[in-house]
């Protein structure tokens, strides 16, 4: 195993082989476990996508959600499922047909073209500058995360993220957009221990056999992560177990490491010897 590859995983904390009825049940009491020490909070909110992630993790936040109503015999607690397009989106069967499948206390929508083309209106007057499809799908991510504690802020809840290993490794998300929450269940799992559990739950495969996308730029709807990373997920995944793969591509994920570290590192100060 290669060196970096070895540090990456005991950072990341990837297990080689998981028990999906295990990690299921780890995820679901963390959730519950955090709302038990703090009893002003009262609910978990998440973007729903439609796909894998924010599949697995809204099943696991409803679960939480349900097991803590029934042992105290109320129903205080809940989780708001949002739903965040812009404008029309695509694949939006795929995002109801996740929501059919988990079943949320609460369903919201939250439609953010109007507040993301009125930022970068705001942003191009104000600079004379042209934002980038790149940079405005950065702005989707923002607004999107922004909603999610609006609605925090409302039921008196906390938001979730669906950062996992092999999102994290390369650095797949957006600084304070998709990449800020304040609980991350499926940190650990790469992708395909998050299809294991999805399959361990009985989930539509429709729901975890769909190809990952971010589909945040206007130019290039739902172009795959895969494409976009240049990298298949079941490489990153293989890496992420300790297995060897291409030596290229080794390479390449190992420089998307090491170039997004600022993404997973906390706010730096003058007292952090980090930088150095």
């Amino acid at each position: 195993m290669r060196q970096l590859q070895k540090e990456i995983i005991e950072k990341l904390l990837v297990q080689p082989t998981i028990d999906p009825e295990t990690e299921f049940r780890r995820s679901v009491d963390f959730l519950k476990g955090y709302l038990k020490k703090y009893p002003f909070l009262k609910s978990l909110v998440l973007g729903i996508s439609g796909g894998q992630d924010s599949t697995l993790c809204g099943y696991i936040a409803q679960t939480a959600v349900n097991e803590l109503n029934l042992e105290k015999g109320t129903d205080e607690y809940l989780f708001a499922a949002v739903r965040l397009p812009y404008g029309e989106q695509i694949d939006e069967e795929d995002a109801q047909a996740a929501l059919d499948w988990i079943k949320p206390s609460k369903s919201v929508t939250v439609n953010i073209k109007p507040a993301v083309d009125a930022s970068v209106k705001a942003v191009e007057e104000g600079t004379g500058e042209s934002l980038s499809d790149f940079l405005k799908g950065n702005v989707k991510a923002r607004e999107r995360m922004k909603v999610q504690y609006d609605l925090a802020g409302i039921y008196k809840g906390v938001v979730l993220g669906t950062d996992h290993a092999a999102e994290a490794v390369t650095g797949f998300f957006t600084k304070h957009g998709d990449g800020a929450a304040d609980l991350v269940p499926l940190y650990r799992l790469n992708k395909r221990q998050g299809r294991e559990i999805l399959k361990y739950l009985g989930a539509p495969e429709r729901l975890y056999l769909k190809v990952p996308t971010a589909d945040l730029e206007d130019n290039k709807p739902l172009i795959p992560d895969e494409v976009a990373l240049g990298v298949s997920y079941e490489e990153i995944d293989d890496y992420l177990e300790g297995k060897d793969i291409n030596p290229e591509n080794a390479e390449k994920l190992e420089g998307w490491y090491l170039k997004t570290e600022h993404k997973r590192h906390e706010a730096i100060s003058v007292y952090d010897n980090w930088w150095k």
